[in-house]
């Protein structure tokens, strides 16, 4: 069910958002709005598709509303005080019910949803980040999303286009959120932020280590730099190819240092 893409880097791209299968008894339960998706982190894979420098790359192809792996397992909040969504959402960005009345999981349904979606994603990403780092002494999960630039239930105003997560610079080293945070400014015409609304999920802070070799960063894109942001969510190849050496200098850059500190 996870798909996974070995490389030979020190990178391991996690895509926790971009699938959007739901089984069909958990389909039959979404209503209108859930059976939209509308919360996908549409065309991720395609956008990073090529860029990777002989990354890893580990996918599930299960939808966020089914289960999102982007949180923790005990669903603790990761905004305490803010709107956000929980580990088998009920609503939607916007705030409304994603499910029929009455159809929503009840505490065992979740559990099993964990143990089938949840937790291989996550055995395939500790997995792969164990084996690159075996071989380099260093790895790094780059955390790969996406979002609408304008969701007020989430957040105020408009979102910048290039958001850099590291759970408050505790994520990673030093010398990664300061590659990715220089090469961000430098891209032009692109807004970016360190550390704002978003300071990376559960995946960053969960095996951003550090201090053991292993860094985690989480980077998510306004959607609205490389598609429409209205269904159908259409790709725009015209922004797209701005965006994408952005992305690869980014990656480029982070490969080159990993590569450094592995002969020190």
């Amino acid at each position: 069910m996870i798909e996974i893409t070995q490389g030979g880097s020190p990178i391991v791209l996690g895509m926790p958002h971009t699938g959007t299968d739901v089984p069909p008894e958990i389909w039959d339960k979404l209503n209108e709005r859930g059976q939209a998706l509308a919360d996908t982190d549409w065309h991720i894979d395609r956008l990073y598709n090529g860029l990777g420098l002989d990354v890893t790359v580990v996918r599930t192809p299960i939808h966020r509303y089914v289960i999102d792996p982007n949180r923790g397992p005990d669903d603790a909040s990761l905004y305490p005080g803010q709107n956000t969504t929980g580990l088998c959402p009920l609503t939607d960005f916007e705030g409304f019910p994603i499910y029929h009345e009455g159809q929503e999981p009840d505490a065992d349904e979740v559990s099993r949803r964990r143990a089938l979606y949840h937790a291989p994603y996550h055995d395939a990403l500790s997995t792969e980040l164990a084996r690159v780092k075996a071989k380099h002494g260093i790895a790094l999960l780059y955390d790969c999303h996406s979002i609408r630039s304008v969701i007020p239930y989430l957040f105020d105003d408009t979102l910048p286009d290039l958001n850099i997560g590291t759970n408050s610079s505790t994520s990673c080293g030093q010398f990664v959120e300061r590659a990715v945070e220089t090469r961000c400014r430098a891209a032009q015409d692109y807004s970016s932020v360190l550390n704002g609304r978003f300071k990376g999920g559960w995946t960053t802070r969960h095996y951003g280590q550090p201090a053991e070799n292993i860094h985690a960063i989480q980077m998510e894109l306004a959607q609205s730099t490389y598609m429409d942001e209205t269904p159908p969510w259409q790709w725009r190849a015209d922004k797209a190819e701005r965006l994408r050496p952005v992305l690869y200098r980014i990656l480029n850059d982070l490969t080159e240092l990993l590569y450094e500190r592995q002969q020190r």
